[in-house]
């Protein structure tokens, strides 16, 4: 599979390399004309260039040593990508360059062998007259080397509405042409004959095929694994209608509904099955990546935004599935898409994001921040608040504000109307990634991250200012803070409020609090608390089992905090408070 792609002024990139996974999914993200297609029509326009050779000069002319002419192709006869002109192809739609001899557009891509001996084709193009020219300008094959099988699925390139049957040549080619869309049949007919095969081959002798044998098959067998998933994803099965090349030329594939139950699929009564295209089009375009990603005539599959016709649930299963393919079978498949629900969820690593100088992979989560931003996700529309105001408090959940906000104006204070609230449950470091990633996009923001000290060592934090001496290299626009007591409810364990916010003595919350072990001293509120208030498990506490002041009384930590006077507001929640405030105040400019 391929694991280095360099492009010389092919659309947007003049001279770029790209480094590739050489299995598994490599997911291209990126906005709009980031370079994400282009990469992968810069493949498909490599294996064209490279089957029409091998067809029309032969195999000889992709081998090191080569010295042929180049082969001359009209418009007409391109096609593994649409473009508007031939020149299109070229940057800046510049096809003539004085340096060169007429080959000015190259297209390299290397891969390594079973021996893991790197191999290279590099093909050139030129343009002359409105007539396009190709040839091998580099490559260091020998007769007998494998190259790689790719095929490129564009964007809505469906399955067509009729299918000839077709010789394996005609399938490779139309794949080369980018014309893999209309192949569909031809290769679930080749997997249900060679499935046939397996089949006879096992029970040969046998009155049925061994049990140990029939669930090997159908583990393994690409056959039997799309019947069983179109049966698990969308309740139905395929029926190919027998082929007899003396008297049929198209292939017909039909779908019959119904449910699977254990290894086997129960056909509705009475249902007429219908032709594969009265299917909808998110069925179609599921249908055709998952064909070609099984067939085992494909090892690189290039795929321009599959999920642009399907549900998001199906969106996810359609990567578990390739998962599922390239786990067993070694694949390598490249996939632009702009859905955020794919890259949700996918390994980082596995995410190469596209920029104007080119892609690399993401090392961690939080650099997909600034790469949903860009594609209009759900974090976009906090971007425009945080460029307005550019200030930031980043909470573990959004009550954890409101428990702010409400204790702010208890105590009298002003809850500053320009803060951006952004819940993240990461550790401290993973909150300065996030903030590092936002302020890229939002120069001179400011933040402050507070969040529970749960298990945290109580020494790690300042008894004055609430900082987080553990996170090493602060930044001197965020102050990383996290609550002395081990969670922020441990603030709202005063039984006076609590007797307000539920409407019984206080003498009732106490005895309600010693269940728990718990008996709240006179200096709550003070920052030397006696360890018992700063180490209690304040969530578990305040309503998390059968014994919580929610299941005794009915109330919540917002309307106790609701309850509470200003002199029982301690003294930490103060503190806090104010340092937003201050970091939310205009600045100074006297």
């Amino acid at each position: 599979m391929l694991h280095i792609v360099s492009l010389t002024r092919f659309k947007r990139f003049n001279q770029t390399t790209f480094q590739l996974l050489p299995t598994g999914i490599s997911f291209l993200a990126g906005g709009n004309n980031s370079g994400k297609s282009t990469l992968l029509q810069a493949i498909a326009v490599w294996e064209f260039c490279r089957s029409i050779l091998e067809n029309e000069r032969g195999p000889a002319s992709l081998l090191a040593g080569y010295t042929g002419q180049g082969l001359g192709l009209s418009s007409d006869e391109f096609s593994p990508i649409a473009v508007a002109s031939l020149k299109h192809l070229w940057t800046n739609l510049t096809s003539q360059h004085a340096d060169q001899d007429g080959y000015s557009l190259a297209i390299e891509c290397k891969w390594r062998d079973v021996a893991n001996a790197e191999k290279n084709l590099k093909v050139a193009l030129a343009l002359a007259n409105d007539r396009l020219f190709v040839k091998q300008v580099g490559s260091n094959l020998v007769a007998g080397d494998a190259l790689p099988s790719v095929a490129y699925l564009p964007p809505f390139a469906g399955i067509v509405s009729r299918e000839n049957k077709m010789s394996a040549a005609d399938r490779r080619s139309m794949i080369g042409r980018g014309l893999a869309g209309g192949i569909i049949r031809n290769l679930i007919l080749d997997m249900q004959t060679a499935n046939e095969r397996k089949r006879a081959a096992l029970k040969e002798g046998r009155s049925k095929i061994k049990n140990s044998d029939l669930a090997a098959l159908r583990r393994d067998d690409p056959w039997e694994i799309l019947q069983s998933t179109m049966a698990k994803i969308f309740g139905l099965q395929l029926v190919v209608e027998p082929f007899n090349e003396l008297f049929h030329t198209s292939i017909r594939v039909e779908c019959v509904k119904g449910l699977l139950e254990g290894a086997k699929f129960k056909r509705h009564p009475n249902y007429k099955s219908r032709d594969l295209m009265a299917e909808g089009s998110g069925f179609l375009q599921w249908t055709s990546v998952y064909v070609l990603a099984l067939s085992p005539t494909v090892r690189t599959l290039l795929l321009d935004e599959p999920d642009a016709h399907l549900h998001p649930s199906l969106q996810s299963q359609l990567v578990e599935a390739l998962e599922d393919i390239v786990q067993a079978s070694g694949k390598q498949v490249l996939m632009a898409t702009h859905s955020t629900e794919i890259l949700r969820w996918a390994d980082p690593a596995s995410v190469m994001a596209f920029s104007s100088n080119g892609a690399k992979y993401l090392r961690d989560h939080e650099q997909k921040i600034s790469l949903f931003l860009g594609l209009g996700s759900n974090y976009a529309p906090k971007l425009d608040p945080l460029r307005k105001f550019k200030t930031l408090l980043i909470v573990e959940n959004a009550s954890d504000a409101r428990l702010l906000k409400t204790l702010a104006t208890r105590a009298g204070l002003v809850w500053p109307a320009n803060l951006v609230i952004w819940p993240w449950t990461g550790s401290s470091n993973e909150r300065k990634n996030l903030f590092l990633q936002l302020q890229t996009e939002v120069p001179g923001l400011k933040a402050i991250s507070i969040r529970d000290r749960d298990d945290q060592s109580l020494e790690t934090v300042d008894a004055n200012d609430l900082r987080d001496k553990s996170t090493h290299s602060p930044h001197p626009d965020m102050q990383i803070r996290v609550w002395r007591r081990r969670h922020i409810e441990n603030y709202l364990l005063s039984p006076a409020a609590i007797a307000r916010a539920a409407a019984r003595p206080v003498a009732e919350v106490n005895e309600a609090l010693a269940v728990h072990a718990l008996t709240i001293p006179d200096n709550f509120i003070e920052k030397g608390v006696a360890a018992a208030v700063l180490d209690a498990r304040g969530k578990e506490i305040m309503q998390k089992n059968a014994d919580s002041l929610r299941s005794k009384f009915g109330i919540t930590p917002v309307e106790i905090a609701e309850a509470m006077q200003p002199e029982e507001i301690c003294l930490d929640i103060i503190e806090l408070i104010n340092q937003i405030i201050q970091m939310c105040a205009p600045p100074n400019l006297n």
